[in-house]
C-alpha cells in the first residue's frame, strides 16, 4: 500500500489566530485582515509545508479570496518541490485556455501543478462571474470541460460539440510532462457521476467515517463500471497538541472568538446554499455551538463561521494519528489539511503527527533524497 499523502492550505482569504470565515457565497470575516494574504506571508507558509513534508498546498477559488492561478505562480518561485493544488471553476475559463495554462504552469515549475476543479455550488456567485447556468447544467458542463482538458493535456486534438461547450481542432503546442492530476469533489448524484468519469482523486469534506465510507463506495462503484480506479482524499482542519486537554482548550478558544451576530449571518447565508456538500456540513452542527464533537476527535465548530470544509480533527498527537488511520482504513490516501493560524499549525502537525505516522510505516517524507526543482527566479542567465 502506498504511503499517505498530506497537503496543506494557502489561506488566500487572509490568516489569523482566529477562524477566518468565507466561502460558498459568504465573504471573508474581519479576522482575515489580521495577516493579509501577501505573497511574502503565503510563501512562508508554503516553505514551512515543504520543509515539513507536505506534498502540496491547496489554494481556494471564489470571490472571497485571491486568484489561485496568479497567487500560486508567484509563490512557486519561493519554493522548490511543493506542488500546488490550484482550485478553479470551469465556467470562468475556456477548456483550451485552462489546458494551456496548466501546461505552462507545469513547465515553469518543474511539474508542480495539481488541478482542483470546482464546479461552483452558488448560482448567485456564479452569476457575478457571468455564468448563468443552473447547478445541474454546471455539472454537465464540467463533464464536457474535463473531457476536453484531459484530451488536450494527453496530447490529442479535440473536436467536441457538447450541450454547453464546443471546440474545433483544439490542441496544445506543448504537452505538459507530467500531466497534472485532477482532484474533484461533490456530493450530489451528478457530481459523483462526473467524479467517477474524470477524477484522479475524489475529495470529500470531513464527515464522520460512516458517511465518508458511503461516498467512497458510491464513487468507486461507478468508476469501476468504467474501468477506472480513482484515489480518495479528505479535506479537514486540524488542532493537534501534546495532550487532548490542550487541543480542546484551543478549540474552545476559537469557539469563544465567534461573534454571535457573525455566526447568525454566516449561517443564514450558508442555509441558502445550493451545494449538497454544504448542506451536509450544516447538518453536522445545526447552527448550535454545543455538542460539536460529532465523532471522536471530529469537531464541527469551524463550520459555524466558514463555508465549505467545516470540521477539524482535534486531540493529542496520538489521537489524531488514530483518526487518520481510521479514515485510511476506509480508503482515504490523501489528506488536505489546514489550521489557524496556518503557519504555526503546519509546524504542530508536521513536527508531531507526521513522525508518528512515519514510525508506523504510513508516511515518508516525499522530498528527502529527491532532486530539487530550481525556481525560475533562481536560474542564472547563461554566461553569468
Amino acid at each position: 500500500m502506498p504511503p499517505l499523502t498530506f497537503h496543506w492550505f494557502l489561506p488566500t482569504n487572509g490568516d489569523s489566530r482566529h477562524v477566518v470565515g468565507g466561502g460558498h457565497g459568504s465573504p471573508a470575516t474581519a479576522s482575515g485582515r489580521d495577516r493579509p494574504p501577501s505573497v511574502a506571508y503565503l510563501s512562508r507558509i508554503a516553505g514551512a509545508a515543504e520543509d515539513l513534508g507536505f506534498s502540496g498546498a491547496l489554494t481556494p477559488t471564489g470571490a472571497w479570496c485571491e486568484d489561485a492561478w496568479l497567487t500560486t505562480a508567484m509563490v512557486s518561485r519561493h519554493t522548490e518541490r511543493l506542488k500546488f493544488l490550484v482550485a478553479f471553476r470551469p465556467g470562468a475559463v475556456s477548456p483550451t485556455l485552462a489546458a494551456q495554462m496548466a501546461s505552462t504552469f507545469q513547465r515553469h515549475t518543474g511539474g508542480r501543478l495539481l488541478l482542483n476543479v470546482v464546479t461552483g455550488g452558488e448560482s448567485r456567485e456564479q452569476r457575478a462571474y457571468g455564468d448563468f447556468l443552473d447547478k445541474d447544467d454546471r455539472y454537465r458542463r464540467t463533464g464536457e470541460f474535463l473531457q476536453i482538458v484531459r484530451g488536450l493535456l494527453e496530447g490529442g486534438s479535440v473536436d467536441l460539440v457538447g450541450e454547453h461547450l464546443q471546440v474545433e481542432d483544439a490542441k496544445l503546442a506543448r504537452v505538459p510532462d507530467p500531466v497534472p492530476e485532477v482532484y474533484f469533489g461533490g456530493s450530489s448524484p451528478l457530481a459523483v457521476e462526473v467524479a467517477a468519469r474524470h477524477a484522479d482523486v475524489y475529495l470529500t469534506w470531513g464527515e464522520p467515517p460512516a458517511a465518508v465510507a458511503e461516498k467512497i463506495a458510491r464513487v468507486r462503484g461507478l468508476a469501476r463500471a468504467q474501468g477506472r480506479e480513482p484515489r480518495f482524499g479528505i479535506r479537514l482542519h486540524v488542532i493537534t497538541r501534546d495532550t487532548a486537554e490542550q487541543a480542546w482548550a484551543e478549540a474552545r478558544r476559537l469557539l469563544d472568538g465567534f461573534d454571535t451576530e457573525t455566526v447568525r449571518a454566516v449561517q443564514a447565508g450558508l442555509a441558502r446554499s445550493e451545494s449538497e456538500g454544504q448542506r451536509r456540513m450544516l447538518a453536522l452542527h445545526g447552527g448550535r455551538a454545543d455538542d460539536l464533537e460529532i465523532h471522536p476527535n471530529l469537531w464541527a465548530g469551524i463550520g459555524l463561521v466558514r463555508g465549505g470544509a467545516g470540521t477539524a480533527l482535534v486531540g493529542s498527537h496520538d489521537e489524531v494519528v488514530e483518526r487518520i488511520e481510521e479514515y485510511h482504513r476506509l480508503g482515504i490516501d490523501e489528506f488536505v489539511l489546514s489550521g489557524y493560524p496556518h503557519l504555526e499549525e503546519a509546524y504542530w502537525f508536521g513536527e508531531n503527527v507526521l513522525p508518528r505516522l512515519a514510525a508506523r510505516g504510513l508516511w515518508r517524507h516525499p522530498f528527502h533524497g529527491a532532486p530539487a526543482v530550481v525556481p525560475a527566479a533562481q536560474v542564472p542567465f547563461a554566461g553569468r
